[in-house]
């Protein structure tokens, strides 16, 4: 299966525009944004678990990175809230779950076959950092030598440019930014190619921002380990 699976070309899904597609667990549904591959895949989506739905035990060979949108996520490790950024690492195991009902984005098969850093983080608990940009602040979330994960906060109609000569990813969390042609509002996603530059202009109400940078270089080896494992 193939979704936005030219990674030289700039991708944009207005998320909230998608009808819900079933996984095949009872109750777990899904919005693909891009995908290469069936079951096992590299795949990034937004997913909503049903009050009280649940996976089975399961080993993420590729890894999972997700943040939590809506209600809580929850597995053996503990409760995750709204506003909750985990990494399980390659080879890392568990049992999700929602009592009550939750909606996450995530990412699987996009880490470094040797990683093992388990991140748990709470984003509105964070504090953020002024950038470069007045108008911009910035909370880190993760960095390594392969990318950088942070989220963005622009005060109202605050413009700026980021060269991401690796490629880029981003999530509207909250507010609204104009991205040349596309509007992007709440749980779009866009996604930008090799050698590209970001420039964006908040609106009026700002906006909050989860962003990944230097992630596409190594896509064709994610792929080749995918196949791999297929």
């Amino acid at each position: 299966m193939g979704i936005f699976d030219d990674f030289n070309q700039r991708a944009v899904v207005h998320s909230a525009s998608l009808d819900w597609l079933a996984s095949p667990m009872p109750g777990v549904e899904r919005r693909p944004l891009d995908r290469v591959g069936g079951e096992v895949a590299r795949a990034t989506s937004i997913v909503r678990y049903a009050k009280g739905s649940k996976f089975s035990p399961h080993v993420h060979t590729g890894g999972e990175e997700f943040v939590v949108l809506d209600g809580v996520f929850q597995d053996e490790s503990g409760d995750f809230p709204i506003g909750s950024y985990v990494r399980n690492p390659p080879e890392s195991s568990h049992t999700p779950r929602s009592d009550n009902g939750c909606i996450i984005f995530v990412k699987l098969w996009q880490f470094q076959p040797e990683d093992r850093t388990h991140i748990r983080l709470q984003i509105n608990k964070m504090s953020a950092i002024p950038s470069q940009t007045v108008g911009v602040s910035i909370t880190p979330l993760y960095k390594d030598k392969h990318e950088e994960v942070s989220v963005y906060y622009f005060e109202p109609n605050t413009k700026m440019s980021l060269s991401v000569p690796e490629g880029a990813e981003l999530l509207i969390l909250a507010g609204e930014l104009q991205a040349q042609n596309d509007l992007l509002q709440k749980h779009s996603w866009m996604r930008l190619p090799l050698g590209e530059t970001l420039t964006v202009t908040a609106k009026s109400n700002g906006a909050k921002v989860w962003l990944k940078t230097g992630n596409l270089s190594d896509v064709s080896n994610q792929i080749k380990r995918i196949q791999a494992a297929s």
